[in-house]
């Protein structure tokens, strides 16, 4: 049974992903397109969030959250037409754990869909990475890599474009499982808002 706590973080997370799609495509009154998108297209994002995780141990429960920056956070991919791209998209955050700092992130094949001139959605299913942070691994202590499934669904807003650089203000939501050792799962909720750096 979820508690109070985890059902607000979740219905806020909801309603903030709601009106930030409603905002941006209501602020779409643009009928020329400004941008020629065709190619491959890279995107880096940088930000910052909420995460909350939970075990099957009891270690950790989602009653909590801890601010997360976003790292690294990239995105692959090419266009299809002018608004569907085929992507691969690296998510990831930094968190704090048993006084250790790990990432939970993935790799995720994803779609992204122009649905104005300016506004796009953005989503797949994939892998879920939860490892140590790259600059605090310690051997038998902080070393172990676990693997899982992540989805991830994604908005944003290009608020500047020029020739083939955009950028954007995002929202994105990750919700991933990670199977540990001895049959144990860790599973991470993730909102971020961030600014994109986009070449397409």
């Amino acid at each position: 049974m979820k508690t109070i706590k985890t059902q607000i973080l979740l219905r806020t997370a909801c309603v903030l992903f709601t009106l930030l799609s409603g905002i941006t495509n209501a602020q779409d009154s643009e009928t020329a397109k400004s941008t020629e998108r065709s190619g491959f297209i890279f995107e880096f994002t940088i930000g910052g969030g909420l995460i909350s995780l939970e075990d099957s141990a009891g270690i950790q429960t989602f009653d909590t959250s801890q601010g997360t920056f976003v790292f690294p956070d990239l995105k692959f991919g090419y266009m299809i037409n002018e608004r569907l791209a085929v992507t691969a998209s690296i998510p990831g955050n930094i968190y704090e754990f048993q006084d250790n700092d790990r990432h939970f992130g993935g790799f995720i094949p994803s779609v992204q869909y122009w649905v104005k001139d300016r506004w796009w959605i953005h989503g797949g299913i994939g892998l879920a990475i939860d490892a140590p942070a790259l600059y605090d691994i310690k051997d038998d202590v902080n070393d172990d890599w676990n693997f899982g499934c992540a989805v991830m669904a994604s908005t944003g807003y290009e608020i500047y474009k020029k020739n083939n650089f955009a950028l954007n203000v995002q929202s994105k939501l990750v919700l991933g499982r990670s199977s540990l050792d001895g049959d144990v799962h860790r599973d991470a909720l993730i909102f971020n808002v961030g600014l994109g750096l986009s070449w397409l």
